[in-house]
């Protein structure tokens, strides 16, 4: 009690400045291990910090030198395991991008939408069938690694290439992950859903099954028809007008601050008489 009763008003504020600091820190890290396996070897950890706490408050020698030779040699072991992550943050500090990337959140947005819409209109048109899985707040890591690698940038060109048939690549799904396709041909959970319509083939359930697991949202091309369908929280929407799609994946993918601004956006095209 002391330390607080000699503490200044410039101490105080100091030591909430620091506190708000380490705890934004600790935030985008956070942030930084969400939707990847370092998740579960952090709970991990945490199991063995768990049992550490108990071995010491029970005095259990042992155990407790055990513990004790892990958390040693446990520091090397963390810089190995967490390699992957520790670089894409680094690397995301070097691009200034680790706090926050300001206005290019819209503009990252604006471009992945834009270019989703001129490859899906390309490849429904010629009836060529496609599935574009978004990632939200649900890491889909699980599935990324399912596929092949690409960590590309968003184009609607690639988009097309990869699911032109015949090719490696055009079976499966393409996942956007952080701003790029993460990978190309990844396998997803089909719908076990009995209400789905019978009509619907194995791209279209794997586009729900996806949104069933997780807040992921998809956009299918069937093959058959060339109809443009949207999977979202277990539900499809068949047949969805190339309005309703920029509508629906801004609201979606946007930044919440930024509703007012979707809604205009969406009315002057609708005003524009802009058709699919």
């Amino acid at each position: 009690m002391e330390y607080f009763t000699d503490m200044t008003w410039g101490e105080t504020i100091k030591d909430i400045i620091d506190i708000l600091i380490v705890t934004y820190i600790i935030y985008q890290l956070i942030l930084l291990v969400r939707g990847t396996r370092a998740v579960q070897l952090l709970k991990g950890i945490l199991v063995l910090v768990v049992i550490w706490a108990l071995s010491t408050w029970f005095d259990l020698y042992t155990l407790k030198w055990l513990m004790n030779q892990i958390f040693t040699f446990g520091v090397l072991a963390i810089f190995i395991i967490f390699q992957p992550e520790l670089r894409r943050g680094l690397e995301q500090l070097g691009r200034g991008k680790l706090f926050g990337r300001g206005g290019d959140v819209d503009e990252e947005t604006n471009k992945l939408i834009s270019e989703t819409i001129k490859a899906v209109n390309y490849l429904s048109r010629r009836k060529i069938g496609a599935l574009i899985v978004f990632e939200r707040t649900t890491g889909l890591n699980e599935f990324v690694e399912s596929g092949i690698p690409m960590r590309s940038v968003i184009s609607s060109e690639l988009f097309i290439n990869i699911f032109i048939p015949n090719t490696p690549l055009h079976d499966g799904a393409v996942i956007i992950q952080n701003g790029q396709i993460a990978a190309a041909g990844c396998y997803l959970p089909l719908s076990e859903n009995p209400f789905i319509s019978k009509e619907l083939g194995t791209r279209h359930r794997a586009a729900i099954g996806i949104s069933e697991v997780g807040d992921a949202i998809s956009v299918v091309v069937s093959e058959e028809t060339g109809q443009v369908s949207l999977a979202l929280n277990g539900q499809v929407v068949r047949d969805i007008k190339e309005e309703s799609l920029i509508s629906k994946l801004y609201e979606e993918l946007r930044p919440a601050a930024s509703i007012k601004e979707k809604r205009s956006f969406f009315w002057k095209r609708k005003g524009d008489g802009h058709n699919g």
